[in-house]
């Protein structure tokens, strides 16, 4: 199981491994930065395949955040779009445990990053409706994730897309 390999992975592939699957131990994902890719087409047309993924630890929580890149197709380096100097950092989340029966509780076994529950995102920011699924496909290698992002629409959860991660580097970024 590689990043490209699921990066090129259908659909049903996809969510038969992602019900199947474990959530990463919440510590290794704490400090560093992940490479990034959305696996549908329209992704590409919005700009939005490539990002990278930032956790970090703040008073006892386990949160994250978005890099934009550039859009330089699969083969090419995670780089940050180019600006004011540091990268941007937006789209911040929660991690939490999933809860069964709960409206965001459709993936039992995996992680939650619930951008909706972070006050870093100003309340009519559009990413606040956003609620990714993360687990770790493969047991024996936490540098690779699977993961599955949703649009929070009120009580509706309405399936957007699958999102591969894979581990880029170690970041001692704190908001």
């Amino acid at each position: 199981m590689t990043f490209e390999g699921l990066a090129r992975a259908g659909n049903a592939d996809l969510e038969a491994l992602l019900r199947s699957s474990a959530a990463p131990a919440p510590d290794s994902l704490a400090g560093h930065e992940w490479r990034g890719y959305n696996t549908p087409f329209f992704t590409r047309l919005l700009g939005i395949q490539k990002f990278i993924k930032g956790f970090f630890m703040d008073g006892g929580s386990l949160e994250g955040y978005n890099i934009p890149v550039s859009q330089n197709g699969l083969a090419s380096p995670w780089l940050h779009r180019p600006g004011a100097g540091a990268p941007k950092r937006f789209g911040f989340y929660l991690v939490r445990r999933v809860e069964p029966g709960a409206p965001d509780g459709r993936y039992p076994r995996a992680l939650l990053l619930d951008y909706g529950a972070s006050p870093r995102n100003m309340v009519l920011r559009p990413e606040r409706v956003l609620r990714d699924y993360l687990a770790q496909p493969d047991p024996a290698n936490p540098d690779l994730l699977l993961g599955k992002a949703y649009l929070a629409l009120g009580g509706p959860r309405i399936p957007s897309n699958f999102f591969i991660l894979e581990r880029l580097r170690r970041t001692d970024w704190k908001p």
